[in-house]
């Protein structure tokens, strides 16, 4: 939740939480309006000097000062119930001896708890019911948790829990509703090689009609596949090409720096010696009349290009067009120019042979990189001078760099996956600088990453991944970078069940809802691996057995968490 937050007397602080905000009671409340959000105050900047709550004090806007959050505090559950209150008088038509001259409608009033009660309540909510712009009554909420626990036996039973629930609510009929989360990028087989990586992937599953705690889902479910993949892993299929990317990153950082970190020099050839061996095979092609940049020739540098490795071959093989500055992007990029000495005499080299006309390279139409352009010159006899001094060596170099990874990436995305690559015109832009540019190449390796991980660990077909494709693409051309959002993807259960039928669930839960519009309660049962509420304290928390993998029996240890609903009517 972002800092919006005001002290409330000397104890409380508010926080006003939009759709701009996570929403932190989303697995309890399903509102998608504003709400407030109360806890234990930070470092207060103005409070009442008496201490004493008041309703004026409570919900006076003018009141509200800003304070400087130190992160999610609870309440004492009898602070809380207090404020719960004074919500409630405050929304309450009847309460005419408080002298409101108009009650006006707040959004609804979430509470943080510190579960020292019997009954461990970590939530209280109130939310007004209306008809129309009259408040009619209030819904409250409670919110309660205990564990983490392995021992099933303390599990409430289905059936006692629907009884309750139509005891308290008076109803003759309820219905049920299911919902169970799986991690799957453990179950497929991932270990934990990756230290510090947040990815991860996992599938939502909701059905109706639960008949026991803790089901499986049934395959008439609906599904939703969640991705949040960081770029970078070592067991990708891609890494090369991220280590490619990486090598591009550091060049579009020094033309914006002025100081360019190198890579340790490797053992021979050098960069220098590559570029040069490969100018000379080139001349030799010309002198014996052999037309230089044949498709053909790109097989004699495949072992130096980022895509190589065998274990990629089926999901991300090396172009066969590599046109003269791509071929010497890669040669300059597999030994890693390790001084901006040494990138300035590769550069000399190519410029000499092209100035001397002892090679006469194909490169592709479209390219506007400044080695581009010395080359089409080149065919004319006539080369331009160029100063390599400054910048100029590392902008080349990034220029032939950003036009060869566009081209793979591009090439990935039709040719490979065998779909269109909508808005393919903003990707591959030159109209922008180069480092937007490179911003955007970045945006293509992500989604890269993302298509290639449902391709080799959950074996998706190209039809399955249609959709996210549109999905990922829609979503970076309006918005930058992002490796921490979670891309969706609705997908049939029966198409990654093999992943998580033997897996026990990360989270599990039932919803028992009665009634019908402004009159629906409902009563929620769930279990789940993590903590349920971000401010809960437990001695245990940190105990509980990790994730299992590969359908492990081990028991899991959870958190068990109910929420209740009632009503007050005011009228």
């Amino acid at each position: 939740i972002p800092a919006l937050a005001f002290s409330l007397q000397n104890d409380v602080e508010i926080r006003f939480v939009d759709g701009r905000c996570r929403n932190p009671v989303d697995r309890f409340w399903s509102g998608s309006d504003a709400l407030y959000v109360l806890q234990q105050a930070g470092r207060t900047e103005c409070s009442d000097p008496t201490g004493e709550p008041g309703a004026d004090d409570a919900l006076h806007s003018s009141r509200l000062t800003a304070s400087e959050g130190t992160g999610p505090a609870a309440l004492p559950v009898h602070r809380a119930k207090q404020l719960i209150s004074l919500y409630t008088m405050a929304q309450n038509p009847n309460m005419t001896h408080l002298k409101i001259s108009e009650v006006v409608v707040l959004p609804p009033l979430w509470i943080r708890c510190d579960g020292s009660d019997p009954e461990h309540t970590y939530w209280l909510g109130a939310e007004p019911l209306k008809a129309g712009n009259k408040i009619t009554g209030i819904s409250f909420y409670v919110v309660t948790c205990d564990g983490p626990t392995a021992d099933k036996a303390c599990f409430a039973n289905l059936e006692e829990l629907k009884m309750e629930h139509k005891v308290k609510h008076h109803s003759s009929v309820v219905t049920t509703r299911g919902f169970a989360q799986y991690e799957l990028i453990r179950a497929a087989a991932m270990d934990d090689t990756t230290v510090g990586s947040e990815s991860n992937i996992y599938i939502d599953v909701t059905w109706h009609t639960v008949d026991k705690i803790l089901q499986a889902p049934p395959l008439c479910s609906a599904a939703t596949l969640n991705i949040m993949l960081e770029s970078g892993d070592p067991r990708s299929p891609v890494y090369p090409l991220y280590r490619e990317l990486q090598f591009l990153l550091a060049l579009a950082e020094g033309l914006k720096t002025g100081v360019t970190e190198w890579p340790e020099p490797l053992e021979t050839p050098s960069a220098f010696e590559l570029v040069q061996e490969f100018l000379m095979d080139l001349k030799r092609k010309l002198d014996g009349c052999c037309i230089s940049g044949n498709k053909n020739e790109t097989e004699s540098i495949k072992s130096d290009t980022a895509a190589v490795d065998g274990s990629i071959k089926s999901i991300f093989s090396e172009r066969g067009d590599l046109d003269f500055a791509e071929q010497l992007w890669c040669k300059m990029r597999s030994k890693c120019v390790c001084s901006y000495q040494e990138l300035i005499e590769c550069f000399t080299l190519v410029i000499k042979f092209l100035e001397h006309g002892e090679v006469q390279p194909w490169i592709h139409q479209g390219s506007s990189s400044l080695l581009s352009k010395l080359i089409q010159q080149s065919y004319h006899g006539k080369v331009e001078a160029v100063s390599l001094s400054g910048v100029t060596p590392i902008q080349m170099l990034l220029e032939i760099g950003l036009d060869k990874m566009k081209k793979d990436y591009v090439s990935f995305f039709i040719v490979k996956s065998r779909r269109c690559l909508l808005f393919q015109d903003y990707f591959v832009s030159t109209s922008v600088d180069l480092q937007e540019q490179v911003h955007r190449v970045q945006k293509l390796h992500h989604m890269l990453e993302i298509m290639v991980s449902c391709t080799d660990l959950l074996q998706f077909k190209h039809e399955n991944l249609f959709p996210l494709t549109q999905t990922c693409l829609k979503y970076y051309k309006e918005n930058p970078l992002n490796e921490k959002h979670v891309f969706q993807l609705p997908i049939r259960p029966a198409l990654v069940k093999k992943f998580y039928q033997n897996d026990q669930p990360e989270m599990w839960k039932v919803d028992i809802t009665s009634g019908h519009g402004q009159k629906e309660v409902k009563t929620t049962w769930q279990v789940s691996a993590n903590p349920p509420v971000e401010h809960m304290t437990s001695n245990n928390i940190g105990l509980f057995c990790d994730s299992t993998v590969n359908g492990s029996n081990e028991e899991r240890m959870y958190f068990v968490a109910v929420a209740k609903c009632s009503q007050v009517h005011f009228t």
